[in-house]
């Protein structure tokens, strides 16, 4: 799998969004993406307690533990590449978290206008 070009949504380069937890579709820590990264796992989001509960609700636990996956599951505060699609429905139903615009991949514009992006910026 090739990566496309790490940058971020202001074009600058893509910083690293979290390694503790380690996130990323590569798991590099970053928000790196390409053709194969279907749920465009672009947006580096700072979770909250809110978001978390909406995410278990619509059917993506992502506070759960997975071990068997080496997933520990993550905790309002954490920072996590969030599908695209993800993160628009939740500013949708008023439940987006923050978002870190440095470590958003560029990508993420294909969906969620930059103006919504920087309604949520964690800076």
């Amino acid at each position: 799998m090739e990566k496309e070009p790490s940058l971020n949504v202001n074009g600058g380069p893509l910083r690293p969004c979290s390694t503790d937890p380690m996130t990323g579709f590569f798991r590099d820590g970053s928000c790196n993406t390409c053709w194969q990264d279907q749920g465009s796992h672009t947006v580096c989001a700072v979770m909250t307690a809110e978001f978390l509960a909406f995410s278990k609700y619509v059917g993506n636990d992502l506070s759960t533990p997975r071990l068997e996956f080496g997933f520990p599951g993550l905790m309002p505060g954490d920072k996590w590449c969030l599908c695209a699609s993800r993160f628009l429905q939740a500013h949708d139903e008023g439940c987006a978290p923050q978002v870190d615009l440095e470590a958003t991949h560029q990508r993420a514009l294909d969906i969620i206008p930059l103006e919504v992006l920087e309604t949520y910026s964690a800076a």
